[in-house]
């Protein structure tokens, strides 16, 4: 199996990568743009595009901009409105799996921003119905938060005649160099559907095994090509404009604006997706049954190619966080009705045999062995249940 010689990614990242006859990836490669890149220019050129699309008229807003109470909201809204003077209106997809934390994050944004924001909360049943069929079907707990992120600001585009959407960092370019900077790559629906969504549309999980309906999904359905042509939706990704640096642009919104980070159980970032309960724990220790990594690689991988860590250090984080088991699934088990013997099952159904083996005592264990021999003991927590809709102001 080939091994990045600079950061620790393999061959097998889920979003595929390269390598070079020095054994370098292809998002070490990439990320070697950040340091040569005139970002000055690119800010000039950000600004022309953004002022395309002011609204002289007055009567609509200048763009959309996707948020939430865990990401990288707070840094988009204060460049996009506070720098280059847009009017944005923030619209948010209801994960269903919200921390305190996040409430209190997303109530702080609205409230320090002052702009309007349109958040969709789809029936918690059937988010329910499409969970377990996705969890079954593609080993996914996670599907729909990932499909509702990336449609709902499509939808709404089109329905309020607002063509630009302004999203952060483009993954396949800011973890494995599936684009340059300078490719300025966009949205599209191909990416979203291939990358994102694994391949499933909505319209695919219409089953009468799992009982789901065409209505059911209606939600997470891409607008039509005529629709967003008409409209002319484009979807820009700043961190071909911005030399990204997730970790000390969180710090500086902490400083600034009073985002709350919050410890997580596996991964040392404390700012990244602490609105969920689910994505650094359960979601985040499925993608390492199927694909022999986590977040915390990216995480390290992130950090080392901004030279903030060395090897060794990130190596390190990575055996503290990697073997962890969820700490919040007790509370999943009860949303979905489910048992942790049936939930095990289904996943066992999705682990990579082409990372894990049996040892002698019939434990999972990484052929590998880059981090550790095996894994740890399961820890759940008692947590009670998910905040469906938070308060609207902030302490």
């Amino acid at each position: 199996m080939k091994k990045c010689k600079r950061c620790f990614y393999n061959e097998n990242h889920a979003l595929n990568i390269v390598f070079d006859d020095e054994g370098v990836c292809s998002g070490c490669k990439i990320h070697e743009e950040k340091d040569i890149i005139d970002w000055s220019e690119k800010s000039i050129e950000l600004e022309k595009i953004l002022n395309e699309f002011k609204n002289t008229s007055g009567n609509n807003y200048d763009c959309i901009i996707p948020v939430s109470g865990g990401g990288d909201s707070y840094f988009i809204v204060d460049v996009i409105k506070n720098k280059y003077k847009m009017n944005p209106l923030l619209v948010t997809y209801n994960k269903q799996f919200n921390t305190e934390t996040g409430v209190d994050n997303l109530a702080n944004l609205r409230i320090k921003f002052d702009c309007d924001i349109l958040t969709l909360t789809i029936n918690p049943e059937i988010v329910k119905k499409i969970t377990r069929a996705t969890l079954r079907k593609l080993g996914s707990m996670y599907w729909h938060c990932i499909a509702g992120q990336t449609v709902f600001p499509v939808q709404i585009a089109v329905r309020f005649k607002i063509p630009l959407i302004i999203w952060g960092a483009h993954q396949g370019i800011d973890q494995v160099g599936m684009f340059s900077h300078h490719d300025r790559v966009e949205m599209t629906r191909k990416y979203r559907r291939e990358h994102d969504l694994m391949g499933l549309e909505a319209e695919d999980l219409i089953d009468e095994f799992d009982g789901i309906t065409e209505l059911d999904v209606m939600q997470y359905k891409y607008p039509n090509d005529k629709e967003i042509e008409m409209v002319g939706v484009r979807g820009i990704y700043l961190n071909n404009y911005i030399r990204w640096d997730s970790l000390s642009q969180h710090k500086i919104m902490e400083q600034k604006f009073g985002f709350k980070p919050a410890k997580q159980n596996r991964t040392f970032d404390y700012y990244n997706n602490v609105d969920c309960f689910n994505y650094n724990d359960i979601h985040d220790y499925i993608k390492f049954i199927k694909h022999g990594y986590s977040k915390v690689v990216d995480h390290a991988c992130r950090e080392l190619r901004l030279n903030k860590i060395s090897r060794e250090e990130g190596l390190e984080l990575i055996k503290n966080h990697i073997y962890r088991k969820p700490e919040n699934l007790n509370i999943f088990l009860k949303w979905i009705g489910m048992t942790e013997n049936s939930f095990y099952y289904i996943i066992d159904q999705h682990r990579n045999l082409k990372f894990w083996e049996r040892d002698e005592n019939w434990n999972w264990c990484l052929k590998d062995g880059s981090y550790k021999e095996k894994e740890e003991e399961k820890i759940n927590k008692n947590n009670e249940k998910y905040i469906l809709i938070g308060k609207g102001y902030n302490n």
